[in-house]
């Protein structure tokens, strides 16, 4: 069945039916959908040109990039940064985490620049005319944390809101998921609100979320994390859940009412098969629908690295992936 025909299948299937069959077990959660060539990648972060074309970065080097026509097929390219801007040296020598929009005729790029288990750490910004490798240029830091902070500044997002305020979401481990507003003029933190909101959390146990992205669809918004572990090939616990609020700044609850600041989240997706540890995600609208684009670790390739894009269904008021 082509991915069209399944989405127009489990639009037509009632609210109730659909939350009976949403995934109550790892092995219930879809594959990935199919895709070939350069699908070697982490934490992944897509979007469509008006001529058709998918544009791909990820982490890795200047901020590795990845192409497609069709979705399916594949192939690589330059990294987005073929110069590092020198301010990276501060940090680290590579980029992690992209986040790809566009706004007001051009190409934004967030990302994050340090190493693995450190909060040293800093959000960059660039922009672009194309959105293609080469193209991008460096604004500079967006915001930073240190060794000193509760909190970690990585993994960035960008919302833009109905009313047409910006905000960027970001963090990894420590106190969590934050949240600051963005001026629009100029892509950093708003001068008119320093607030650090905090979006979730885990207080007891693992401190173990990350990777956050943010939709609105029907009226609430949606905060997208990855919780326990990345990175460790076939041993990766990652996964993907999912709170709502009725505003940006949340409080934010899962589907059991329990708040994300307190440990909540509801499953979209976890292991299943030798699909390991999804996360790393981010959320695009697509022609047939929104998508979650995300790495997970492949069990029958040594736990190499790989793309997965699944469709979205929110007729129960939570996104269910298939």
């Amino acid at each position: 069945m082509s991915r069209t025909s399944r989405r127009a299948l489990l639009l037509a299937v009632p609210a109730a039916i659909l939350l009976a069959l949403a995934p109550s077990t790892a092995s219930a959660y879809p594959n990935p959908g199919t895709v070939t060539g350069s699908t070697v990648v982490h934490d992944p972060t897509m979007i469509r040109t008006s001529a058709g074309r998918y544009l791909l970065y990820a982490t890795g080097g200047g901020l590795a990039y990845r192409t497609s026509t069709d979705r399916v097929a594949f192939g690589s390219g330059s990294d987005a940064f073929t110069t590092k801007p020198s301010w990276w040296s501060s940090y680290a020598t590579e980029a992690w985490a992209p986040d790809i929009s566009y706004h007001g005729g051009k190409y934004l790029l967030y990302y994050a620049v340090s190493t693995f288990g450190s909060n040293k750490s800093a959000i960059g910004l660039a922009g672009s005319s194309t959105g293609l490798p080469g193209s991008w240029s460096d604004y500079g830091v967006v915001y930073t944390s240190t060794t000193a902070s509760d909190y970690n500044a990585i993994d960035p997002n960008l919302f833009v809101d109905d009313d047409g305020k910006w905000w960027l979401s970001f963090g990894s481990w420590w106190t969590g998921i934050k949240m600051i507003r963005i001026d629009p003029s100029t892509g950093k933190q708003y001068s008119g609100d320093t607030t650090r909101y905090s979006l979730a959390y885990r207080p007891t146990g693992t401190k173990a979320v990350e990777a956050p992205y943010i939709v609105k669809r029907n009226g609430y918004y949606y905060l997208f994390a990855s919780y326990d572990t990345c990175c460790a090939g076939t041993s990766s616990t990652y996964k993907v859940k999912v709170g709502r609020a009725t505003g940006v700044t949340g409080p934010y609850y899962d589907k059991s009412g329990v708040a994300m600041t307190n440990n909540g989240g509801t499953a979209v997706l976890e292991t299943h098969g030798s699909v390991i540890g999804p996360g790393g995600q981010s959320i695009m609208n697509d022609s047939d629908g929104d998508l979650i684009v995300y790495h997970y670790y492949d069990g029958n390739d040594s736990g190499t690295p790989k793309l997965g894009i699944n469709l979205l269904n929110w007729s129960t008021g939570w996104p269910v992936a298939y």
